[in-house]
């Protein structure tokens, strides 16, 4: 018992102050757990074959297969017929969209498909992006409690009861497992109470504030990211002479150079790029693109002997509008360049991205970026080609706010991903197959039909999701077998044995949501669903009910930005502060707490 809460404790101290990364410390404590035979060896690595761990898979490569069928483009150009334009029809229309979406696909997923689709809704029509993305993320986390299919700690849950049932005293009654759509009336009461939260106190709990961001089109944006970010100037092309002292140089050294412009494409012979690399050298008659004030780009010119020619002619079709431009974009918590520096990364050399500006908070960085190391949330502003751009989104390491052309990807096979996604969930409700079988059957089915291929299939699932999952469940499973869940619960009971069971449930979820505010809502369910359920075998309560006010609860994050991915992608676009979670989360989570409460007791009075 004491091993198990000293891998409790660890787990939570490293997932809050991050010196390892989440799945590394997952991996560490599974690990840990073989060695120490808390668990038989054989079940160490179980984990990994769960049900829940293979049903959110599935849902993963669904949700992907939706989004490359075009099903939210054709949802965006739904909320633009259904809003008219109307801000307060427009958050509504977005945010119960928003909730249809989350019972089916996982929140994270869903918060960057939705993102880019905000982002154009805004642009399109003059509402402030800050009035729309929180409403956006915190209607993603009050529905995703409406099914068994999106919501990880709900798929987690059946798992852990398993588990429990095996350890349960002589005579007590055995927990039932939940159904695909057990949660339902639960989920759709906090639904319906987050859509109509946000549409009566908007206006009083966000931030009213200008807004530029709808000004960003393909075509002109200059003004947006001249006043954000201080990026100003024009294109230009400076050809280099035999005489110019820029001969024989790399990119990187003339960009260290004193007024040096920023250098976004070169032309030498033959050959084109956007975004040249550091290390590229400069020849004679090499055309640089550049951007930057007109009198510093002349005085530039005339320093280093070279032409300055205003319109672009050789480079004229790497920068047309349609092609390519400035855009913003979001670093996501499953995204690789997490930790990275921008050097390191080597963007201009491996994807042909240029990085202008970053921002973290309310600071811009303009200068040295090179040295710059990534964070969650932060808002890159690149230049690239579109095209380029659309290729580094799909490994999911950068998520594009601005509203850029996008190509349907495979339009012509929306319906064979509807199809197989309604018969994924039909095979859940209407059979006795595991929740694993029948949300495998919808994947397999649109990689068989040609909705998605393999590769992209491996693309669309988030792996440290996965890792974290799989490697977190033994530790629920040894707080069983060890008796460490029945001993927390003893103490719970020791200090709340007189109060009413109402006292007790609020104590679990209120526990529940605070550890899910510092650490994963999985590794918050693992931790607290057994301990709930020796609570309630105690007391004579409804196990399920203690269980399922647990897991709810663990999706109860809205006060800190940290709290859950989701909030975490959506604060740098929104340009959101502490004091903005604060503000509207607060009231946010005692009205999910009570609505929670009362819900589950009804469905188990």
């Amino acid at each position: 018992m004491i091993l198990v809460l000293g891998l409790v404790c660890f787990t939570m101290l490293m997932l809050v102050l991050e010196w390892i990364r989440a799945d590394m410390v997952a991996l560490l404590v599974v690990v840990v757990i073989g060695l120490t035979g808390l668990i038989p060896s054989e079940r160490v690595f179980n984990g990994f074959a769960g049900n829940a761990v293979i049903a959110i898979i599935a849902i993963m490569i669904m949700g992907a297969g939706l989004d490359r069928a075009g099903v939210l483009g054709l949802t965006a150009q739904f909320v633009m017929r259904m809003a008219r334009g109307k801000e307060s029809r427009l958050g509504v229309v977005i945010n119960a969209v928003t909730s249809l979406f989350s019972a089916v696909i996982p929140s994270q997923a869903l918060a960057a498909l939705m993102i880019p689709v905000t982002s154009r809704l805004s642009a399109r029509t003059g509402v402030p992006i800050s009035r729309l993305l929180l409403p956006m993320a915190f209607c993603i986390l009050t529905a995703t409690n409406t099914t068994l299919i999106a919501n990880s700690p709900l798929i987690v849950l059946n798992d852990l009861i398993a588990s429990a049932n095996a350890n349960l005293p002589p005579g007590a009654q055995t927990v039932p497992k939940f159904g695909l759509f057990s949660v339902t009336p639960v989920g759709l009461a906090l639904a319906v109470a987050g859509i109509a939260f946000f549409y009566f106190f908007t206006n009083k709990l966000l931030p009213d504030r200008e807004d530029e961001r709808q000004k960003v089109t393909p075509g002109r944006t200059e003004s947006y990211f001249a006043e954000t970010y201080g990026i100003v100037g024009e294109t230009a092309e400076l050809t280099v002479t035999a005489e110019s002292p820029l001969v024989g140089m790399s990119i990187g050294e003339v960009e260290q150079l004193h007024g040096a412009p920023l250098i976004l494409a070169i032309k030498s012979g033959n050959e084109a790029r956007m975004a040249p690399p550091a290390d590229q050298v400069i020849w004679v008659g090499s055309v640089l693109g550049v951007l930057g004030p007109r009198e510093e780009l002349n005085r530039f010119a005339n320093n280093q002997l070279c032409k300055v020619s205003p319109r672009m002619r050789q480079l004229a079709e790497l920068f047309n509008p349609t092609r390519a431009g400035i855009s913003e974009a979001v670093i996501p918590p499953s995204s690789r360049f997490l930790k990275q520096s921008v050097g390191d990364l080597r963007l201009r050399k491996r994807y042909g991205i240029s990085v202008l500006a970053i921002t973290r908070g309310d600071h811009v960085y303009r200068d040295d970026l090179r040295a710059v190391s990534l964070r969650t949330g932060d808002t890159l502003v690149l230049h690239s080609s579109w095209k380029a751009l659309q290729d580094v989104s799909e490994d999911k390491d950068l998520v594009v706010i601005t509203d850029i052309p996008r190509e349907e990807q495979r339009p012509n096979k929306i319906w064979q991903a509807v199809g197989f996604f309604l018969l994924a969930k039909c095979l859940a409700l209407f059979t006795n197959l595991d929740l694993s079988v029948a949300m495998m059957t919808g994947a397999i089915g649109m990689l068989l039909s040609g909705v998605l291929n393999m590769d992209e299939a491996y693309k669309a699932v988030n792996w440290k999701t996965i890792f974290v999952t799989a490697c977190l469940i033994p530790l629920g499973w040894s707080m069983d077998s060890t008796g460490t869940a029945a001993w927390l619960a003893q103490e719970v009971l020791l200090h709340l044995g007189h109060a009413s069971p109402w006292v007790l449930q609020g104590s679990l979820a209120i526990l529940t949501l605070l550890f899910s505010q510092v650490m994963s809502n999985v590794g918050a369910t693992v931790m607290m669903v057994p301990v709930a359920i020796s609570v309630a075998v105690a007391t004579g309560g409804n196990p399920s009910a203690y269980a399922l006010i647990v897991a709810v609860s663990s999706s109860n994050t809205f006060l800190l930005s940290s709290g859950h991915p989701a909030l975490m992608m959506v604060t740098g676009p929104g340009d959101y502060s502490s004091r903005d979670f604060l503000r509207a989360g607060v009231p946010l989570t005692v009205m999910v707490l009570v609505i929670t409460l009362i819900a589950i007791n009804l469905m188990y009075r």
